[in-house]
This record gives structure tokens, sequence and C-alpha cells, in this order.
């Protein structure tokens, strides 16, 4: 199917009737690469998108964000958000430009977090597309966002929550949210629909997630649908003590540096905080300044604090965060600015988290020229952002259309990653009360994709795909 081919519009003559009309899955995104996650379930004339998220990492993928939607949003029915991370909602703004009215099903922890990140990346696509004009470095006359605050604002009110393990009615399905743990509120998603069921991994955490209680266990689906981020490698050992960074932090701060951790403003930032709490209160690091310099950051560590979500959230972990003397937060555009030369030694956290845009980007720029100052990659970095090149040793970056020298001491995290990795997707799959009859391997990339099939066709008894974007499957 070509990008703009419009699914599950094919003409049907000569076909058998029922096997067209048949419950059918499109994979609309996350197909040959880990982000942009988007699955269309047809069920006749309904249709229901299961999540609806951004395109990140390289420019030949960041440009399908632009093309045309490879499927009229005002037919869509319903949307289903498995959670509120951007490469699964982010596109939900542009989705309501295009005549989408429907409604959007997810859990209380995601429409709280989502809604603080769809306006926040509303305004950074203007603030970017407003820069890029004034500095002349756009390839477009004038620049213009992906879409604006207004239609973030429109997406947002759109969200309806159920509550955890609730279900809902959607574009003739029913529509189930099982816990996924990975980031508050997060979820799996059980579609069924005309006999047919398939379960949507959305991303899932690990039983050890420091704030987060663990996922519970899958139901019973005959189609699976699977995240493949880290379907090629098992995670190290977790580093308790977590050694490596405060060696890292020990020596910046000799050197009379700062360190910059980029880190994902919704939970990320939570488990760093958590890290560096545990760290000088052990003595394992000076008590120095440490900054959180984003707003959505901020914003989410008040709805990790919110009691209408403390089901989720391990309790000793709150308290251990507030135990960390040395927190300030940097909430103006002139208190972050400051931070680009602190004056003393400081931490500073803050979005992105592969640094592919936000407040982290400044700081980068003025920070990463001085070889007294460390970055500290905390995740997964995917190809084509910033915090990729970084890990992978590039002298210099681009940032805002100038190339800046990299002579800070970058050092990359293992003891961060709250995604499955093969082992556990694995036992995952093998939780669920049977073996489904077929599962698809999505948002990898795609040696990942294609080692995590293996390993499913070793283990189950199951026909598995590494589907192509745009490719449909039936579910009957």
């Amino acid at each position: 199917m070509g990008r703009h081919q419009e699914p599950g519009r094919q003409h049907v003559a000569g076909k058998d009737w029922r096997r067209a009309h048949a419950p059918a899955l499109t994979f609309l995104g996350a197909a040959g690469t880990v982000t942009g996650s988007k699955f269309l379930v047809e069920d006749g004339s309904r249709r229901l998108m299961v999540d609806c998220g951004l395109y990140q990492g390289e420019r030949r993928w960041r440009a399908l964000n632009w093309e045309a939607p490879p499927v009229d949003p005002a037919s869509v029915d319903a949307v289903a958000l498995t959670h509120a991370h951007l490469d699964h909602c982010g596109y939900l703004p542009a989705l309501v430009r295009g005549g989408f009215a429907g409604p959007v099903h997810t859990t209380a922890g995601t429409a709280a977090l989502a809604g603080v990140i769809l306006r926040d990346s509303a305004h950074l696509q203007e603030e970017e597309a407003e820069g890029a004009r004034r500095g002349g470095w756009s390839k477009h006359d004038p620049p213009l966002p992906l879409y604006t605050v207004a239609d973030a604002e429109r997406a947002v009110a759109a969200l309806q929550p159920v509550g955890e393990g609730g279900s809902a009615a959607a574009a003739g399905a029913t529509v189930t949210f099982v816990r996924a743990g990975h980031i508050l509120g997060s979820s799996s998603v059980l579609v069924e629909t005309g006999g047919a069921s398939v379960l949507f991994s959305g991303d899932l955490g690990r039983d050890d997630h420091p704030v987060l209680f663990p996922r519970a266990r899958p139901p019973a689906a005959r189609t699976v649908v699977v995240e493949s981020t880290y379907g090629d490698r098992s995670h190290p050992e977790v580093d308790l003590e977590h050694r490596v960074m405060a060696e890292a932090i020990r020596r910046t701060i000799r050197r009379g540096g700062s360190v910059v951790i980029p880190a994902f403003a919704v939970d990320r930032t939570e488990i760093v905080l958590l890290a560096l709490a545990d760290l000088v209160e052990s003595d394992a690091v000076p008590d120095v300044p440490v900054w959180v310099d984003s707003p959505m950051a901020l914003a989410a560590l008040d709805i990790y604090r919110d009691p209408a979500h403390q089901s989720e959230v391990r309790p000793e972990a709150l308290a251990r965060l507030r135990r960390l003397s040395g927190l300030r937060t940097a909430h103006t555009a002139e208190e972050s600015m400051r931070l680009n030369n602190p004056g003393t030694p400081s931490i500073i956290v803050s979005a992105s988290g592969m640094a592919s845009g936000g407040r982290v980007v400044h700081h980068l720029r003025y920070l990463l020229p001085q070889a007294r100052n460390t970055v500290l990659l905390t995740g997964y970095q995917a190809i084509g952002t910033r915090g990729r090149d970084l890990q992978d040793g590039v002298r210099e970056v681009k940032i805002a259309g100038r190339y800046v020298p990299v002579r800070a001491e970058v050092v990359t995290l293992e003891d961060f990653s709250v995604h499955a990795d093969a082992d556990e997707l694995l036992a995952w799959l093998g939780e669920m009360p049977h073996a489904p009859e077929s599962v698809h391997v999505v948002h990898g990339e795609p040696a990942s994709a294609r080692a995590l099939a293996d390993g499913i066709r070793e283990r189950f008894d199951c026909a598995v795909s590494v589907p192509r974007y745009g490719e449909r499957v039936l579910l009957d």
C-alpha cells in the first residue's frame, strides 16, 4: 500500500464479501522504526486507531509527520492511547486538525500526562517555527508548525479517561486497558471486535521500576502486537548504587564543571532524581545544586505526586524524592538561560531525553564546547537524534543551524531504561492464558524487531511477522 493510499477502501469485486469485510489491522507507524506508533483497526465501516504518535529520530521518518495522513482523519471514529509519550500520542493534534472529531480513550494517568505533553509539543512547534523564521534557516517560507496550541487544546478536550483495568466502547469495539508499568498510566490495550481480539502491548515496563508498581498479567487474545525496542538484547544487571553515574559526577565537579542530563520529562526525570537523592544521601556525590529545567517535567512530577494516581506509584519512592536537599527548579526562560553559565558546579536535568528539542538543546549549545562539563545519557537514543550522535562520539553537533564542537565528556548510563528487554518481552507473552495465534513485532529498529521475532518463533507455536509500513492483515 502506498503511503497516500487509504487503507480499507480497496475495490473488492471478485473477492469473498465476508473476508473483505472481516476485522482488519493496518500498521500506520512504528513499522521499521521505533517511533510513530499508529495502528488502525477496522470492522466494516468502523475505524479505531490505537496510538497516534509522532515520528522522531532520522529525517526520513520525521518527514512522515508532514505528509498527508495515510487515512482520512475524519473517517476515524475513535482513538485509544497506550500511554502519553510523544511517539504514541504526539500526532493527535494533527489528526484533530485534519478533521478527527471522535473521543480519545485512555487511562486517567495517561490523560493527565498527555495534556501536559501535547500542550508542550504544540508550544515547541510554534516556537521552533518562529525561531526558524527569525533565523532564516528553514527551507520553507514562512516556516509553519505541524500543529498549534489551539489544535492541542482540541485534542486534550477529546481525552476520555477510564479507570485502570477499565473498558470503553469505541468504534463498535470493546477496548480494555491493562497496566503496563512503563510510565504513569501506561497500559496494554485489548481490542475486541467482530469476534476478533487483538492485544497491543504498548511500551512494556520492567518489574523493578523504581517508581511504579509492576505491570499486570496480559489477557488472552488471538492476535498480539508487541513492541521490540530492546528486542535484541538483555539489560545489564541493575547497579543499585549507580557507580558509573556517581564517578562521572565526581570527576566533573573536581574539574569545576557541570553535569547536563537530557531526560524525558515524564518518568525518566523522576527516576534520575531518585538516583541523585540516593547518591547525595549516601555521600557518594557532593551536595551540589540539582536543577530541574523543564516546565513539562515539573508538571509531570506534580502528576506523579497527585493522590489520584497513587495506586500506581511506590510510596517509598516519593518519600526518597523529598529528601533531595539541593533540588532547584527553573520555571522561566530567564532562569533557564542562567544555567547556560551556572557559575558553580551544578547538575542540570532537562528535557528532551534524546536532546532532540526542548531546553536541554540550549544548555548543550553552551556547555558542550567546554571540556570540564559532562553529558549523561540515561536511556535509549534513537538513530538520527542528537543524543544518538553524542553517544556515537561525534565531534560536532548541529544546533539551531550551527555546528557546535563537542569537547565535554559524554557518558552513557545503562541503569535507567524502563523498557522491557528481550527476555522480559518473551516472559510477558508467556504469561498470557494461552499462546496467541499470531504475533506482529513493531516499535523497534529492524535488527531488534527481527531478533525478537526469531525468539518468539523458537518459544511459541504461533505465526510471527515484522510488518511493513502500511501492511494490512486480517484479524478473523
